[in-house]
């Protein structure tokens, strides 16, 4: 009977060897896969050209180039100088702000205009950083394996963000012209700054959780987070200068001539030189992998912690391009966010379906559906842009203009070119004034509101 069981064991051992060895990269797979792949003439000559040559040199599509203009049947006016977030993740600050930008150089008479993104950037960072260890306060009897902490702990203060968390900045801090609080290396090029203020937030984080470990009340947590701030505030004037509480300033009209100077704050700059009401504008999504016709916000997608989380409407693609189109024709630029990664091209500012033939030169099938590239984590809504102008065919857009941010040494002098086969696969949502929006696209809001997790793909966490 012992030998009888002795030789089940044996058995099971050897099953369970050659189960856990089902899957791997076995000698025989490696074999078959390696004679499979034949050096012929012509993988041959692509292997020259992929081993001399930039791959998306020999990818670009050369017939869509040749095709390719930028004449658009309407354009919106006095835009202002192109813009340059350089090394840094503000592109939401730069399209948000630039959206308003056409309707100030218009309503005073200015010969350009630029607001103070490092303005903004800064109090965002101050807003995030609070966020951060208020969360970490919130989630202090969670374990540090939980899914939403480690999302905080990821990137306590990224350089990204939303329309909802550029509006509720607006809101709270106002705005300033670009010469009164001019860029930095630091803001141009953010990213040591992030990784040390971030370093010094989890310290920071480490230590409040070990004050509640040995029993301090969530009183005494926050008292310990304002001396914490106060040190962020102090490492974030270091890098970005202090931001003013009022300052003098004047400017120029359109033939030089130079108004009075006066004295501002930044909510009264706002409230003379802008004015719009904020609330006026609504976030529209195509979100492929939810109901059409819902009203959806993403959980902690805020900034501000007492500000708003991501809110939006979801429509099918061609609602949004009418809403788009009635923005334009009315000369009010339109806000967008989409997925630069695909198909755009920054030496002749096309972004095109199709502009780059990968599946020729690898003999590959890389077709995936919008859905399944947001589900599958091969596309985010990554880049906030603004359309410009549009071409309309037959009532249909054909293509639209775009203002970048990545300064005018890029694109054609700054601007894109976004053909519409590109706007169905790769914009994911406009901002969008209510008055050119259909009534029953604003009636979703009145819908109640399904919350969406943190990690929905909707939310680019790795901003």
């Amino acid at each position: 009977m012992k030998c009888f069981k002795a030789v089940i064991l044996v058995q099971l051992f050897l099953v369970s060897v050659l189960l856990a060895g089902e899957g791997g990269l076995t000698d025989e797979v490696t074999k078959q896969i390696q004679s499979s792949f034949k050096m012929d003439a012509e993988t041959k000559a692509m292997y020259n050209a992929l081993t001399n040559n930039d791959i998306k040199e020999l990818a670009l599509n050369r017939k869509l180039l040749w095709q390719h203009n930028e004449k658009f049947s309407k354009e919106i006016d006095k835009v202002g100088s192109v813009t340059n977030q350089k090394r840094s993740g503000r592109c939401w600050i730069f399209a948000s702000v630039n959206t308003l930008r056409p309707f100030v150089i218009k309503k005073n008479d200015m010969k350009d205009f630029e607001f103070s993104q490092n303005y903004l950037a800064f109090w965002d960072k101050m807003e995030k950083a609070n966020t951060f260890l208020e969360r970490i306060i919130e989630f202090r009897g969670r374990g540090l394996m939980d899914r939403e902490l480690m999302i905080f702990l990821n990137m306590p203060i990224p350089d990204g963000g939303y329309w909802e968390n550029a509006r509720d900045l607006i809101k709270k801090y106002g705005v300033v012209p670009k010469d009164v609080m001019p860029e930095t290396q630091s803001s141009s090029n953010s990213g040591l700054m992030n990784k040390t203020i971030s370093h010094k937030l989890r310290a920071d984080a480490a230590r409040l959780r070990k004050m509640h470990e040995k029993g301090k009340k969530v009183k005494y947590l926050r008292k310990a987070k304002e001396k914490m701030l106060a040190e962020t505030y102090r490492m974030l004037v270091l890098n970005l200068g202090e931001p003013v509480s009022e300052f003098q300033w004047r400017f120029a009209d359109p033939n030089d001539k130079l108004s009075e100077l006066k004295s501002y704050t930044p909510k009264s700059f706002y409230d003379e030189f802008v004015g719009l009401d904020l609330d006026e504008y609504v976030n529209i999504f195509n979100d492929t992998l939810h109901e059409y016709g819902g009203h959806y916000t993403i959980k902690l997608s805020r900034n501000v912690y007492d500000g708003h989380d991501i809110t939006f409407a979801n429509v099918e693609i061609d609602t949004i391009k009418r809403i788009a189109m009635a923005s334009i024709d009315a000369n009010v630029p339109v806000l967008f966010a989409a997925d630069v990664g695909y198909d755009q091209d920054g030496k002749f500012g096309i972004m095109a379906d199709d502009l780059f033939d990968y599946e020729s030169i690898y003999k590959v099938d890389l077709t995936m559906s919008k859905a399944d590239r947001a589900q599958y984590r091969n596309s985010i809504r990554g880049h906030g842009m603004v359309f410009i102008g549009v071409d309309v065919v037959d009532g249909r857009p054909t293509k639209w203009k775009v203002e970048n941010s990545w300064g005018d040494e890029r694109g054609s002098k700054g601007y894109w070119t976004l053909y519409d086969e590109w706007f169905d696969m790769h914009i994911y949502n406009i901002i969008a004034k209510k008055e050119f929006v259909p009534a029953e696209v604003l009636k979703i809001y009145e819908k109640p509101v399904v919350e969406l997790p943190v990690w929905d793909p909707m939310l680019d966490m790795y901003r």
